[in-house]
């Protein structure tokens, strides 16, 4: 099995997880970044060939996961990462969760 390219790696790790029930809710100008949603709340999960920076983080919370892909993979790496953003996203689930239910 031959690698794909790091966009075609994105856009198969974006079509296993509207598989899952996410859906493609925002795409960065340049459309190297996709934002999913699973549902109507504002909890995101990020795709993209490179990183977000602290910045980044600080101005969007709603983002739970980031799977990011700058190199050439096959389709059964992208699946593992893929997995891996999927519990990546619960366990940013969970925490924002834990925070929210946590006596004062």
């Amino acid at each position: 099995m031959r690698p794909l390219p790091p966009l075609e790696a994105l856009a198969h790790a974006s079509r296993l997880l509207e598989a899952q029930g996410f859906r493609e809710t925002a795409r960065n100008e340049r459309g190297d970044s996709r934002y999913l949603a699973r549902g109507e709340g504002p909890e995101r999960l990020r795709l993209s060939n490179h990183a977000r920076t602290p910045k980044q983080r600080r101005i969007h919370p709603e983002v739970m996961a980031s799977l990011v892909i700058r190199a050439p993979k096959t389709e059964a790496q992208v699946a593992a990462l893929v997995a891996a953003a999927l519990r990546d996203f619960a366990g940013g689930l969970a925490r924002r969760d834990a925070r929210l239910t946590a006596p004062r």
